[in-house]
């Protein structure tokens, strides 16, 4: 790194320091100068809007934020994941030719306290935990390559005895975690608040009786409890919802948006069900012309709420297809197994024997790169339910192995029926693709 690059690291740290306790107070222009061209650098006017958009929310959000969860928001999320994490991504990139991920995501423990329908971990064995010292070595190796984005998933992450001391040992990274909210009181919020570099998100399948149906009767007054507590103790959090056949007309109405936005959340994640996990069943997977309504949905909540909203498979043209493989992210889970995805259970390196950085350049995770994206319609990202003959070409050339029993059958049992959703999502994806996504200099070039 150049005399002039380090000044100007420097020179941006200092100036963020500076606006920490004033965040609030300080105009969205200004906050956007200090930050604008130091993140990271995206061409596309969807991907430079939406990341603008995350930003001035986070100023919104600052004043109702703890002291402690406002500083790390700025230090550890903004400066030392977008902006001084930049040098050493540069360097793994000059080194290896790829770039590494942004974030990762860990499951240290799939130990947890619900029985969900339909959960996407629930094969996995609940035994042993990750051991405490891999998972410490990961974010230092991460750390090394300029990642400081975390998510811990799981599993419940709130029953691993080490998350406290987990979040205080990485206090210069940023971590969201999924969680079913059940075990977070008053006493669990401030300690969030204390340490100030989590973001708890949610589980909800709807409102009560939806979210009682999958997730036990007790727990939505729990999950009530729990955002309450959150809020009162300033600490950021969200909702995290997956969309299934029954729900996913209600999970995107203005009354489910509204009212946990009223209720303090900051952000809201979207999941498609996926038919992996605990009874695979596809006809829970939300029909083709429902998961385009959830698509045009998202897009105006963004116009017109007051919350980020994210969806994993309806976004793809913000993170330009899939995001596995490494590209955007990867997940470690609790055997230690390398995934792709959270959703695709299979691997082929273990980071107990391996350092991230072989990892992440294995062959493996490399013939996820070569492929991506794996169709020109980024509104196709999936490997499992968009381009289904992806995954098996990659786990039949790489000699990947299934992470738990079960796994496989997304490439054995389940194939024709993916096949089949594939191709008819395919027609809706293709037709709003052209009208709606691709310029129209590109559409005069075809013709």
């Amino acid at each position: 790194m150049t005399l002039k690059e380090k000044v100007k690291l420097y020179t941006t740290t200092a100036a963020i320091k500076s606006v920490v306790k004033v965040l609030p107070k300080i105009s969205d222009e200004r906050w956007l100068k200090i930050v604008k061209g130091r993140v990271y650098k995206l061409k596309k006017r969807e991907e430079r809007d939406f990341l603008e958009n995350l930003l001035v929310n986070l100023k919104k959000a600052s004043s109702r934020m703890a002291p402690s969860v406002r500083n790390k928001v700025v230090m550890n999320l903004i400066n030392n994941a977008m902006i001084q994490g930049q040098p050493k991504r540069k360097a793994f990139t000059e080194k290896y030719g790829i770039t590494p991920p942004n974030h990762l995501v860990i499951s240290p423990t799939m130990k947890c306290n619900l029985k969900c329908y339909g959960c996407y971990a629930w094969q996995y064995s609940k035994k042993e935990d990750l051991p405490y010292d891999v998972c410490n070595r990961i974010i230092d190796e991460a750390n090394a390559i300029g990642i400081y984005f975390f998510v811990i998933t799981g599993g419940e992450p709130f029953v691993w005895p080490q998350l406290y001391d987990f979040l205080s040992r990485h206090n210069d990274s940023f971590f969201q975690i999924y969680t079913n909210g059940t075990a977070i009181d008053d006493e669990v919020a401030k300690k969030l608040a204390e340490l100030g570099n989590a973001v708890p998100c949610i589980s909800v399948e709807g409102f009560e009786k939806e979210t009682a149906a999958r997730r036990g009767d007790q727990t939505w007054g729990k999950i009530m409890n729990a955002m309450d507590a959150l809020n009162r103790n300033g600490v950021l959090f969200g909702y995290s919802v997956t969309a299934t056949r029954e729900n996913n007309d209600l999970v995107v109405s203005d009354e489910f948006v509204d009212f946990f936005v009223n209720k303090g959340c900051f952000i809201g994640w979207y999941f498609n069900y996926i038919p992996i996990g605990r009874e695979p069943n596809l006809d829970l997977m939300p029909t083709p012309e429902q998961r385009d309504y959830r698509r045009k949905r998202i897009i105006e909540i963004r116009k017109t709420k007051n919350i980020i909203v994210a969806d994993f498979w309806n976004d793809g043209n913000l993170v330009n297809g899939c995001m596995a493989g490494g590209k955007n992210y990867l997940h470690i889970n609790v055997n230690g197994d390398v995934e792709p995805c959270v959703f695709v259970h299979f691997a082929a390196d273990n980071i107990k024997e391996k350092s991230l950085a072989e990892v992440i350049t294995s062959p493996f995770f490399m013939a996820f790169r070569k492929r991506q994206p794996y169709n020109e319609n980024h509104l196709r990202p999936c490997s499992i339910i968009d381009n289904p003959h992806v995954l098996r070409d990659i786990v039949a050339e790489t000699g990947a192995y299934a992470t738990h029993d079960g796994a496989e059958t997304v490439v054995t049992d389940l194939a024709k029926q993916l096949d089949a959703y594939s191709c008819a999502y395919g027609k809706i994806a293709d037709k709003v693709w052209n009208e709606e996504y691709v310029p129209d200099e590109e559409k005069q070039a075809v013709s």
